[in-house]
């Protein structure tokens, strides 16, 4: 078919307009993804070199999308564009320059997740490494500044991304990238500075001008130093952004809306489009979006978003249960009713949450129900000491040199990681040039001596039995034996080996798959089961049916008192952005849920607010967000009257 069949009005100005760049402003369900696949199939039909296109995806999932598409489509040559997330890009321009050869570092992603904002698993061991290596104050700001450092230090769009002008973030970073050296790995996040930093450096090489059309989606979500690694691929040739100010949710990478809303300033030929129709959600849920984030924008009276003619009304309907077990209990009873009467499939069924723990709570009670159900949250694959254990074995299975893994091993089970002990074994290193793991041969066999690494040694010693024995071992009792049947804490890592175990021959086979699916998770979109994760997580998901569960202050939204005021505002409108998000993500039904009570321990753990008392249980503050829904939105039902109704509107 020809790019331009049944394309009409916007979307067909945005697939053939030459104006370069264009940027298109889209709201939620607007089309956007479909816009720009018309436009790089217009620019295939009309003898563009496949090769010399890039499009810039958010995720895998939608890389992998957009090329299926265009197969569909009966456009040849697709297959040969350059598609995939700025992540991905980087590292195939840094291995292929080999970059990381001549500054000395290995690609070994340090393998991490945050809780609390703070780092853990491999990256727990480097910051207890780092907090002695200068003053640079607790973990958590630690962990900020490896996010700002991951950034180029660009924090603010104002900034230049680059080195680090303050003094404490200079010597953090030596301390860090001397760190990352030193054990052989880099941050995943590391990949777009130095990418940055070699184009900036060599703007003779290819990469420069390698590209005539430079695609971007979700442009919002970019950092200050992935817009300007942006602009030095597109170099003389087209750029064309695709983004919502209303959906930027990243502000903890130092992304913001201001990023596409100044975009015009460094680029004055802009031409701008606009798609603000949706097109995927109900009359219903597109007007309580369109009130909620207009609180984003006082004084504009203009919607962001508008329903498409000719859509259904749909469902919203807002719940409140009497407190979180009576939340996990309802709202798995009304997914088995949804199912069990035929209504929708599991598969049909998006539920988020703003903590995973009330997330593990309501999949567990629709697990009871007999309704197949997976929850995705990036933390629960390694959360366990036993996933743990178990990835560092494999890693050091596959290559016993591996000084990360090993690092963490020998920390395990310590407070503060055997930190000072470490630091011993870390200075033989820089005097002696001796390797860890050759160190601590040297160690157990008495040929060197070292005071204060007594722990370390016995760490060691604990570590060469275990791989002794896992050496001897199949491929299948190498997997029964780090990931048990029946052990829940090891249960999303049994299941990626064992779908994997036909496809897989050796240890390495094993572990390769199941880094990816640590360090590269994607969420699927579709499949026989309901999907549980973060609100975060659902980005660019559709779903019949949307389950918003924990809509508590504290939660929904989640400010800081701590932070200046300037601060707690921007938050909270990042907040409602990250609301705006999850509630349009439904194509039929919408369901809003909260408890009205709550353990006070439990509140406190996971951030909801409760009103004072002295009661081992308190009164939980609906979020905010449910009163700027507007007047159209339902009235709140006790979640009593709602099972009553058999869950009618």
């Amino acid at each position: 078919m020809s790019w331009d069949d049944g394309l009409t009005g916007t979307a067909r100005n945005i697939a053939g307009t030459n104006d370069n760049p264009l940027r298109v402003m889209a709201g939620p369900g607007t089309g956007k993804s479909f816009a720009m696949k018309r436009r790089v199939a217009r620019l295939l039909e009309g003898g563009q070199d496949p090769r010399r296109v890039l499009a810039v995806t958010f995720t895998r999932n939608a890389a992998t999308s957009l090329v299926s598409d265009l197969h569909a489509l009966g456009i040849a040559n697709c297959e040969r564009v350059h598609v995939g997330t700025l992540h991905a890009f980087c590292f195939g321009l840094l291995s292929q320059q080999q970059v990381f050869d001549y500054l000395g570092r290995v690609p070994r992603p340090i393998v991490t997740f945050a809780k609390s904002g703070v780092l853990q698993f491999e990256g727990k061991v480097m910051l207890d490494d780092l907090l002695s290596a200068g003053a640079f104050g607790p973990k958590r700001d630690c962990a900020r500044r490896i996010r700002a450092f991951e950034a180029a230090w660009a924090r603010l769009q104002s900034e230049l991304p680059g080195w680090p002008q303050d003094p404490i973030d200079r010597q953090f970073q030596a301390a860090l990238i001397s760190w990352l050296r030193f054990h052989r790995a880099i941050l995943i996040g590391e990949l777009v500075p130095e990418a940055l930093r070699f184009l900036r450096n060599n703007p003779a090489a290819t990469a420069c001008a390698a590209f005539d059309h430079v695609i971007v989606d979700e442009y919002q979500d970019l950092n200050k130093a992935e817009q300007d690694l942006i602009d030095l691929l597109a170099g003389n040739g087209s750029t064309a952004i695709v983004g919502d100010v209303d959906q930027s949710i990243y502000r903890f990478r130092h992304a913001n809306p201001e990023g596409i809303e100044s975009f015009q300033v460094q680029h004055p030929t802009t031409h701008d489009e606009t798609l603000d129709e949706c097109r995927r959600c109900p009359i219903q849920v597109v007007t309580v979006a369109d009130h909620l984030i207009r609180h984003n924008h006082p004084g504009i009276e203009l919607p962001r978003l508008q329903p498409k003619e000719g859509n259904s009304a749909g469902e919203v309907q807002i719940v409140q249960w009497a407190g979180i077990v009576e939340e996990a209990q309802g709202l798995a009873a009304y997914v088995h009713s949804l199912v069990s009467r035929g209504r929708y499939s599991p598969g049909d069924i998006l539920i988020l949450t703003p903590r995973r723990l009330l997330g593990y709570g309501i999949r567990d009670r629709i697990t009871d129900s007999g309704v197949p159900v997976h929850s995705f949250y990036q933390e629960e694959a390694l959360e366990s000491d036993a996933a743990q254990r178990a990835f560092a074995l494999l890693s050091l299975l596959v290559d016993p040199d591996d000084r990360v893994a090993l690092r963490w091993w020998l920390g395990v089970g310590s407070p503060s990681s055997r930190k000072n002990a470490y630091s011993r074994l870390r200075q033989h290193y820089e005097i002696a040039g001796t390797a860890p793991r050759a160190a601590l041969e040297e160690l157990e066999q008495g040929a060197l001596t070292l005071a204060g690494v007594g722990q370390l040694v016995t760490k060691y010693r604990e570590l060469r039995a275990v791989l002794a024995g896992l050496a001897v071992q199949t491929l299948a009792q190498v997997v029964d034996t780090l990931l048990p049947a029946g052990n829940d804490d090891c249960s999303v890592l049994r299941e990626v080996a064992t779908l994997a175990m036909p496809q897989m021959e050796t240890v390495g086979d094993l572990f390769d798959r199941i880094k990816t699916h640590i360090t590269q998770p994607e969420m699927p979109e579709e499949g026989e089961f309901v999907r549980v994760m973060s609100l975060h997580k659902s980005k660019g998901l559709t779903s019949k049916v949307a389950i918003v569960a924990g809509c508590t202050e504290g939660l929904i939204p989640f400010i800081d008192d701590k932070q200046p005021r300037a601060e707690q505002e921007a938050v909270l409108r990042e907040q409602r952005r990250l609301f705006y998000v999850a509630i349009t993500r439904c194509t039929e039904v919408l369901v809003l849920s909260t408890a009205a009570r709550m353990e006070r321990k439990f509140a406190w753990k996971i951030g909801a607010k409760i009103q004072p008392g002295g009661s081992g249980h308190g009164h939980t503050i609906t979020s905010r967000f449910i009163d700027e829904l507007g007047p159209t939105a339902p009235s709140t039902r006790s979640g009593d009257q709602w099972v009553a109704s058999w869950y009618s509107p």
